[in-house]
């Protein structure tokens, strides 16, 4: 089979796509033909070595897909040959098979297109966990995005407004901010033409947000805060600017605010039957309607490098995909 491997840390020009030996499924594990596979900004900074999570060189990094069971192994009733599921990894996905944990993979429903699978772990996941459980977000609240228009974001946005939040989107071109108005954005700004405290602070009656939401980090991180209402919550998801932001700790203090972490992975891991609830919870919104997970971008395994400089330099609106068909 084909995958994608990456050798030595650095940039996405050092990956190589080989030809290795088909996976085999070991007890309590299942293979899976991958269909699609999402590409997240963690994937970035695994190959660069700058994730929490280190690997064994050579490895193929992706950590999402939707595929077809092709072998179980010993102890797995879950799922079967033949099944359509979504699957999270540790890494492997960008390849034409790969091994999950049969805990892991989840039927998909009849209604999704693989290339729809792929991208919601990650993306909508994460957001939910972070609207859910780490934010606590009320119907009325005000919910503040930044990159609004990304995977993450706009995820969001579309989440928050189900939750009854009023949502102010936040991204860096008017052509990102239309996206997010189609997720349910109330009000937008475009953080380089506008100042973002202030204009948090006009659309809120000068309260200020009640939850911020920024997988973005750098300069606009201490803006936000700032722009935060009495007891708000400041969701750290990422860093996908590239610079992690040292913040003032008075601020939280005058605010009475809550500066809160947010990590999907882990959580899922320490909490695997909360994770399945929220996910079950995802599927269900997805078969209803509610939720319309955007794909913008998809890429063939051959044109890797494409697929992450989209990620990098910021065009993606929604998900970024690879296709295996």
């Amino acid at each position: 089979m084909r995958a994608l491997m990456c050798k030595e840390h650095g940039p996405a020009e050092k990956l190589v796509i080989e030809e290795v030996a088909d996976p085999s499924a070991g007890p309590g594990e299942v293979v899976i033909d991958i269909k699609a596979a999402g590409l997240n900004f963690p994937d970035v900074l695994t190959i660069q070595g700058l994730y929490q999570a280190k690997n064994t060189f050579p490895f193929t990094p992706g950590v999402e897909a939707s595929g077809v069971i092709s072998s179980v192994g010993e102890g797995v009733s879950s799922v079967a040959l033949g099944d359509r599921v979504i699957a999270s990894m540790m890494g492997g996905a960008f390849a034409e098979k790969a091994v999950a944990s049969a805990h892991t993979v989840v039927a998909m429903p009849d209604s999704m297109g693989f290339p729809t699978g792929a991208g919601l772990t990650t993306t909508y996941s994460t957001s939910y966990h972070a609207l859910k459980q780490r934010a606590n977000l009320q119907s009325g609240e005000t919910l503040l995005v930044l990159g609004a228009a990304g995977g993450v974001g706009l995820s969001a946005v579309e989440l928050g407004r189900l939750m009854g939040a009023h949502v102010i989107a936040a991204a860096s071109t008017d052509e990102k901010l239309e996206t997010t108005r189609a997720f349910g954005a109330d009000a937008c700004i475009n953080y380089t033409k506008e100042d973002l405290k202030t204009r948090v602070k006009e659309l809120t009656g000068k309260k200020g947000a009640d939850v911020v939401y920024d997988p973005v980090g750098g300069d606009y991180c201490e803006q936000a805060l700032r722009a935060t209402n009495w007891d708000g919550r400041y969701l750290v998801i990422g860093f996908a600017s590239g610079n992690i932001p040292r913040i003032p700790l008075n601020l939280p203090l005058l605010k009475g605010s809550h500066i809160v972490g947010v990590f999907w992975g882990a959580w899922a891991a320490r909490n695997p039957q909360g994770h399945r609830k929220n996910f079950g919870e995802l599927l269900d919104l997805f078969v209803e309607g509610r939720i319309k997970p955007l794909v913008s971008e998809t890429y063939a395994l051959d044109n890797y490098l494409d697929a992450f400089n989209c990620l990098t330099e910021r065009r993606a609106k929604g998900k970024v995909i690879f296709t295996f068909e």
